[in-house]
């Protein structure tokens, strides 16, 4: 089968740029995706479509698709085209939803199994996904913040221990270097290792977990960042790091650890054994994983004891902890609450563009523009500095920046200006991670702890989407988690195509305003004292009962 790569250039292959541009982001994922044959984007099961068939079918429909119809998806699978009009969605989705008391891995499974669902992560189902860029950009924040608020602003000398080199676990050590730090990345796949040391990401690899302490401590001495990958299981890696007496800086995983079934590999077995007992025996294969991670759960709290700064990276790494028995799984931070709410509560998540084109230099122009232009931003001007010079891109060039309320709609309109007066070779289509402001609930990542304790409401992601529609978005979508996640969140992704028209104006400013407006009010209405500074500052109108 021919690989799928994402078309460049401007011939068209549909009826419009707003078709075209949905087709380059489905074929985009794919290109980068980790697993194209199963049409596995990342996390071991996110998918971009639900089938060949299915994949096919949107693909088709997206070639015939005019300006005033709207494609249907569920969960992967296109359902059909609906009579609309010329401003609304040219495609809305719904990938992974169950109802409350089903919402559990085992019917996901089931349903999995029977081909009437997928998961589609965050950003893989809703064609979304610009390689690994978005991930190191997220976990170069984090260890940014951290090294703000524990380590007078730098990491240089600091030892960061973190697992697993997947689709977002892959981007660990380049964002470790690119802070300044030592950082140790543990990894079973071999595969993976060598992918992200083919890709540039990690510098060194070895599987003598003496030959990787060494080179640890060599880079703290000479206060030099430096990636090392491990080819090793975490389960057994901590506990005997720990043993050794040596307390790294920081401790995290980004492991698949959301999924036992397909995810997470158990301590003891070979990646064959895994594929084996998935058939055989899937109930001891989850156990064992649950088993395994508790006793990485129960190395990195003791780790913080001694004095690492610890936290879960998002991939509910806690919840299954506890769930095998580790009641104090929850006294490691995520790290939603502990170093990004702040951003979140003034909508500054991440924001990303995407050259159609498949130019280099577009991406580029938008770059020198932001620098220009949005100079008083110093999270967005420092990542396009860092990334230029550290970040390749990955299938269609693509760049992200944390841009908050008003900011996004500014440099949206510039951009869609750009692409009119031919300043770019084509155009661009904006989209986010669903990991925004007014976008997710996750009560164990995105929404914990809350200050209103508002940990578990889904109405403000549905909200998000519903809003965005009416707001004229291009591509609009709603998910639940699927696997490990099933039960534990719902989010909302949102694309729009800057293609140069008056019209793509209209679009981006209503949809890019009122999307993070409503991520501003959510906390806001959770009593957030820098959302209500926002709300005032920015003039987004509240309604107060």
């Amino acid at each position: 089968m021919e690989r799928i790569r994402a078309a460049r250039g401007s011939a068209l292959r549909c009826k419009g740029w707003r078709q075209e541009a949905l087709l380059r982001m489905l074929e985009n994922v794919l290109e980068n995706g980790e697993n194209q044959q199963e049409l596995v984007v990342y996390a071991a099961l996110a998918k971009a479509a639900r089938d060949w068939k299915s994949f096919h079918a949107i693909v088709d429909s997206l070639k015939t698709l005019n300006d005033d119809e709207t494609l249907v998806i569920q969960s992967g699978k296109p359902i059909g085209i609906f009579k609309t009009h010329v401003f609304a969605p040219i495609v809305i989705m719904a990938n992974c939803n169950l109802v409350g008391r089903w919402a559990t891995s085992e019917h996901f499974y089931q349903l999995q199994e029977k081909g009437l669902i997928i998961w589609g992560g965050l950003t893989a189902a809703a064609w979304q996904y610009i390689g690994s860029q978005g991930v190191i950009q997220g976990t170069y924040e984090i260890f940014s913040a951290i090294a703000r608020k524990h380590f007078n602003g730098n990491l240089a000398g600091r030892f960061i221990l973190t697992a697993g080199l997947g689709g977002m676990g892959g981007a660990q050590p380049l964002a470790g270097v690119m802070a300044n730090a030592a950082i140790l990345c543990v990894e079973v796949d071999e595969a993976r290792v060598d992918k992200r040391m083919q890709v540039g990401y990690l510098q060194r690899k070895t599987a003598d977990l003496d030959e990787a302490l060494a080179w640890i401590a060599e880079a703290q001495a000479r206060k030099s960042s430096i990636s090392i990958g491990l080819l090793g299981n975490a389960a057994e890696i901590y506990p005997e790091i720990l043993r050794r007496g040596i307390v790294p800086d920081i401790v995290t995983d980004q492991t698949s650890a959301h999924d036992l079934l397909y995810g997470y590999v158990p301590a003891g077995y070979s990646l064959k054994d895994v594929r084996r007992m998935r058939e055989e025996n899937p109930e001891k294969l989850q156990g064992d994983a649950r088993a395994s991670i508790a006793r990485e759960v129960e190395a990195m709290l003791e780790f913080k004891r001694r004095g690492s700064i610890v936290f879960d990276n998002g991939n509910n790494i806690r919840t299954q902890a506890y769930q095998h028995g580790v009641k104090e799984a929850f006294d490691i931070d995520i790290f939603t609450e502990a170093f990004l709410r702040p951003l979140f509560c003034r909508a500054i998540g991440p924001f990303r563009w995407v050259a159609l084109s498949g130019d280099p230099q577009d991406i580029q122009a938008i770059d020198q523009f932001i620098l220009q232009e949005f100079s008083d931003n110093e999270i967005a001007t420092n990542w396009i500095r860092l990334a230029s010079k550290y970040v390749p891109f990955e299938g269609l060039p693509a760049r992200i920046g944390w841009f908050g309320h008003g900011e996004r709609t500014r440099l949206a309109l510039a951009v869609n200006r750009m692409v009119r007066e031919g300043k770019l070779s084509g155009p661009i289509a904006f989209s986010r991670d669903h990991l925004d402001a007014g976008a997710m609930a996750h009560p164990n990542i995105m929404t914990e702890r809350m200050k209103d304790g508002s940990d578990a409401i889904a109405d403000w992601p549905l909200l998000n989407a519903m809003l965005n529609c009416s707001s004229m978005a291009d591509l609009v979508t709603i998910h639940s988690g699927g696997g490990g996640y099933s039960g534990y969140m719902t989010s909302a992704g949102v694309t729009i195509v800057a293609d140069g028209t008056a019209e793509a104006d209209m679009r981006l400013k209503h949809t890019l305003d009122n999307d993070t407006g409503i991520g501003v009010l959510r906390y806001a209405d959770a009593g957030y004292e820098e959302a209500l500074d926002e709300v005032n500052k920015k003039g987004i109108r509240r309604v107060l009962t």
